[in-house]
């Protein structure tokens, strides 16, 4: 009988001993959990506090009255990005900085694109570029703006797609869709990963809690542009493209045109060519054209490589300035009031 007693109690002590422990490392756990709510508040908080500082409210008149949005310092010598909603037509611009207003000038709008870069004369902070491509669908984000009229306020979020279209009608280059809820004030607030790099630029919002943002890469070649040339350049080959029926080594992008007098003429690209590479893009789908045609820079030479019969060709092309950069296109007379969505009304497969 003891030793049954005796027995019992030791499976009782152990049992005990055991739930102890499993209790002590559930809370540890708990403690140390990167994705508990407590560590993502706090990774938000971190990022919230070292880039704030490079975030500026922006203020200026339109046509219909004041506005108000948000832009960011992306170098030490007070030059910042916006949107073009908010920088791009207005007047009588002015950034709020640590306490105090300055005037503003723009240094360029691009509709195109949907930003402004702004200059203002004062040394300042500026946020670290990071990039769009190592986004995932979920990866965690946080924006900072002035939304309402109000003190800078971070937004925490996630990437929910990357898209080329929506509601029927086509960005110039893939956008960002992010799940957080922007609010007026917000255009041209910096989208942020949690190292506190800049990934995209908050452009568009919807009414259903989320918003586009433009990549970062797409911003800094209009910068690269503008520090070259004083402006933006994109550039243009002269062909047209077409979805093939079926794939030659991965891509479904053949040549339909190749315009008379283009670059594209001159450097001896024909119809029937099925595109695999334009400069650094690969080519799988016929939008994938989008984004080399986005990133092209005229009077740069583009290698771009191509399937004619069993031979793979790679030409140089230098391109020239695209059509749309002739003409400056009128915004909608509500560009400047939100956060606008202007989309291509059909895809630009003319690279």
């Amino acid at each position: 009988m003891r030793r049954l007693l005796s027995s019992s109690s030791s499976e009782g002590f152990r049992l005990l001993a055991k739930l102890a422990f499993l209790a002590a490392a559930a809370s540890l756990s708990a403690q140390q959990a990167p994705d508990s709510p407590s560590a993502i508040s706090r990774e938000v908080k971190d990022v919230f506090e070292r880039a704030a500082k490079a975030v500026v409210k922006i203020e200026a008149t339109d046509q219909h009255g004041g506005l108000s949005g948000t832009g960011f310092f992306v170098d030490p010598t007070g030059t910042l990005y916006t949107a073009y909603s908010v920088g791009g037509e207005a007047e009588n611009l002015t950034v709020e900085f640590k306490g105090k207003k300055y005037p503003a000038r723009q240094l360029l709008a691009d509709l195109r694109s949907g930003i402004a870069m702004l200059k203002v004369d004062l040394a300042s902070p500026a946020l670290p570029i990071g990039s769009s491509e190592q986004l995932e669908i979920a990866t965690p984000v946080v924006a900072i703006g002035y939304p309402l009229d109000l003190a800078e306020t971070p937004s925490f979020g996630m990437i929910a797609g990357f898209d080329r279209k929506c509601f029927g009608g086509y960005f110039p280059t893939k956008h960002l869709r992010v799940n957080l809820p922007p609010q007026r004030g917000e255009g041209g607030a910096p989208l942020l990963n949690f190292k506190g790099e800049v990934v995209g630029i908050l452009l568009y919002t919807f009414e259903n809690n989320s918003c586009y943002a433009l990549p970062i890469e797409a911003a800094e070649k209009i910068r690269s542009d503008y520090v070259r040339f004083g402006e933006p350049r994109y550039g243009w080959i002269g062909t047209n493209v077409q979805e093939a029926s079926t794939p030659v080594e991965g891509s479904r992008a053949v040549t339909t045109e190749v315009m008379k007098d283009t670059p594209a003429a001159e450097a001896g690209l024909k119809p029937g060519d099925v595109v695999l590479q334009i400069g650094r893009t690969k080519v799988h789908e016929p939008e994938d054209i989008l984004e080399a045609s986005f990133f092209l820079t005229a009077g740069d030479a583009v290698p771009i490589t191509v399937v004619r019969g069993n031979e793979k060709i790679t030409l140089q092309i230098q391109a020239d300035l695209h059509p749309s950069n002739q003409t400056r296109l009128a915004a909608p007379p509500a560009l400047n009031r939100a956060m606008p969505l202007n989309l291509q009304s059909s895809p630009e497969r003319t690279p």
